[in-house]
């Protein structure tokens, strides 16, 4: 059901609320029925279930333990010993489980995977069929050596054997870390020389746009800097290659060649290690984050079960490689019993609407891709509502990067209408989201809906003190199930207190800058440490793009602050389309534009063209990087770019006007 709220401003505008009847039906309001029985409460809104979370967070965290029927050999002797002690709160004390347990629950004909290759290659996978290559593969793997915490790493694309390599290095408590192949060499080593990986998973070669990319090359020169290496396994994704080269090498099939049926599911402490994911990097070597097991199960069921309100019978999709966290996040939907999709390539080939062909002929309920993605689809002038039937989805997630109001009005005028449209935001740092959907409550132009049940989100302001109705920074006052355990090679802890607690003692800093409501929408403003500060007023740069790239003419922009005569002053760096030219009026017209819908503070002191704009692998601008090379310092870790060239464009300011 859809709302146009004519009267209201834009900002304030809902542009879909859900029925009664939708509302009834969703597990996160049977939860709070069974909750308010229960407990004898009357929580009759998200906004009390919300407050319940954080307020009674025990009961909260076992209630979701019961609700996602999580597997365990022994029970936890308490919830948690101190929620107000962070880093180093302990969760589920005493319980014994397995992740890959978890997800592999189900053993039947119902389809787990379906993979679609750019070049047409097409596989799906049934529970039954899942359990019996996971059980091939941990055989396989233990037969080499590999033990509870041991490190396993995937150089790999985005297929069905990176999840059975991942589940079966789980089962046997080993530690699942990847990087997707469009890593270059220096990327892959800066992560996996750190974790000194036991085995290897990678393919012969992927796709992209067309072109058939070989792999082998860069693995050999990886496995030259890697000596902890003993097995090499390679899956033939473009062809059966030659691994007379490769030492320690096989294929994927002649090692899943043997006759084992069950998986023997090693128990294990809920704090174990099951990730270890990576920082950006574009600062330095990327962090070495260690997530795991019971946190990263416990939190992604909560956010799969009552913020997607996924269900069996669903079919989920994100595009994202198995670099970026949303694969992991993804991953998880199998503990649920739904089925997921698989895409690996460029979703613009061979036209523009291929994702949504897929989504058409899969059934897609759940569709999950990037801010930039959407953006991108609109300008293509792309309309899949028009081309598809799309009858089977309900809920649009996007991530990556804030989505724009205007990204909103596309979702809803040129996909479907009758759709939850999901912005939602956390990280790598805690493999899940700190704000999210929700498919009981409506959903406001430009907003995020909600923050996460059990996760005390607060805006700072300069005081340090919580605000609504102000911009100010993200923070976590409570401890929360999927906090980091620990950095790899961080003996004394060092390195992860620096990373989230300095600023404020014993309270999680994220490093976004956001604003909360008074209905409890958030507003993500963009990363606070490249926040700008002209004449100390702190300023957003999403607010920014939201208008600038708005404007006719305007491809792509990235604003950010140099410090000029005892102030900041605004940079802002426009890409064009082709044929425009920045003239004058083009750079009065951004101006004014940007003054009447911000404020004269946000008015740039300089605007510049640029023929690129720098952004990481996973799809966000690299606006630090930039801010540190016009200021004459060096960005050593270019390896986490997807155009690091690009970074040379900005070396002189003066070359581009300014």
């Amino acid at each position: 059901m859809t709302i146009n709220d004519q009267g209201a401003n834009m900002t304030n505008q809902i542009l879909w609320t859900p029925s009664l009847s939708q509302v009834q039906q969703t597990r996160i309001s049977t939860f709070r029925y069974a909750i308010n029985e229960k407990y004898g409460i009357q929580l009759e809104s998200y906004a009390d279930l919300y407050q319940w979370s954080l307020d009674h967070a025990a009961d909260f965290w076992s209630e979701i333990w019961s609700l996602g029927e999580i597997i365990s050999s022994e029970e936890a002797t308490r919830v948690v010993d101190d929620i107000s002690k962070m880093p180093g709160a302990k969760w589920f004390e005493g319980a014994r489980l397995n992740y890959a347990e978890n997800l592999l629950r189900y053993r039947d004909a119902r389809i787990a995977i379906h993979f679609r290759g750019e070049d047409k290659i097409e596989k799906s996978l049934s529970y039954t069929q899942l359990h019996e290559q996971v059980a091939r593969a941990a055989h396989a793997m233990k037969a080499v050596g590999v033990g509870v915490g041991d490190r396993v790493a995937g150089f790999i694309p985005n297929t069905p054997e990176t999840i059975v390599a991942m589940l079966a290095a789980s089962s046997l408590g080993a530690i699942w870390s990847s990087s997707s192949p469009d890593f270059g060499i220096k990327g892959v080593l800066d992560r996996f020389s750190q974790i000194e990986p036991t085995i290897i998973f990678a393919a012969d070669g992927y796709f992209y746009s067309g072109k058939q990319f070989d792999s082998l090359g860069k693995l050999g020169d990886i496995l030259k800097d890697l000596p902890t290496v003993k097995k090499v396994v390679v899956i033939s994704y473009t062809q059966k290659p030659d691994l007379s080269e490769l030492p320690n090498s096989c294929h994927w099939d002649d090692f899943l060649n043997n006759d084992a049926t069950e998986v023997s599911f090693s128990q294990l402490p809920f704090d174990h290690p099951l990730y270890i994911m990576y920082s950006s990097g574009t600062t330095g070597l990327p962090k070495s984050i260690v997530h795991s097991a019971g946190g990263t199960l416990i939190q992604h069921m909560k956010e799969l079960m009552l913020h997607c309100d996924l269900k069996r019978e669903d079919t989920i999709f994100y595009f994202t490689t198995c670099g970026w966290m949303m694969w992991n996040w993804l991953v998880s939907s199998l503990s649920v019993g739904a089925t997921l999709v698989l895409y690996d390539g460029n979703p613009f080939y061979p036209t523009p609407d291929t994702l949504w062909k897929m989504a058409d002929d899969l059934d897609i309920s759940v569709f999950g891709t990037s801010a930039k993605y959407l953006d991108a689809l609109e300008a293509s002038g792309t309309r899949p509502g028009s081309s598809f039937e799309l009858i089977n989805l309900r809920a649009v997630l996007s991530t990556g990067s804030p989505l724009s109001e205007e990204s909103f009005d596309f979702v809803y005028r040129d996909i479907k209408e009758d759709v939850l449209l999901a912005s939602i935001s956390g990280g790598t740092d805690i493999v899940s989201c700190f704000v999210l959907g929700n498919p009981a409550l409506p959903v406001y132009r430009g907003e995020l809906q909600c923050r996460g049940l059990g996760m005390r989100v607060e805006a700072f302001n300069d005081k340090g003190t919580g605000v609504l109705n102000e911009s100010g920074e993200l923070v976590c006052t409570q401890a929360f199930p999927s906090m980091p355990v620990y950095f790899w090679n961080d003996r004394d802890g060092q390195k992860y207190h620096h990373a989230y607690f300095d600023e404020y003692p014993n309270i999680w800093r994220h490093g976004d800058y956001i604003e909360i409501n008074n209905h409890g929408g958030v507003r993500i403003y963009g990363r606070s440490d490249a926040t700008l500060n002209p004449g100390g007023v702190r300023i957003g740069t999403a607010e920014i793009y939201a208008v600038v790239e708005n404007v006719t003419g305007i491809d792509d922009s990235l604003v950010v602050g140099q410090t000029w005569q005892d102030d900041e002053r605004v940079i802002l760096f426009v890409k064009l389309q082709e044929g425009v030219i920045l003239d004058n009026a083009l750079i009065s017209k951004l101006k004014k534009v940007i003054r009447q819908s911000c404020s004269p503070r946000h008015v740039p002191a300089l605007i510049l063209e640029t023929s690129d704009i720098p952004y990481t692998i996973n799809g966000k601008k690299v606006e630090i990087a930039v801010k540190k090379i016009i200021q004459g310092r060096d960005v050593q870790n270019r390896s986490a770019l997807a155009n690091p060239e690009s970074l040379e464009l900005y070396k002189s300011i003066e070359a581009l006007g300014g």
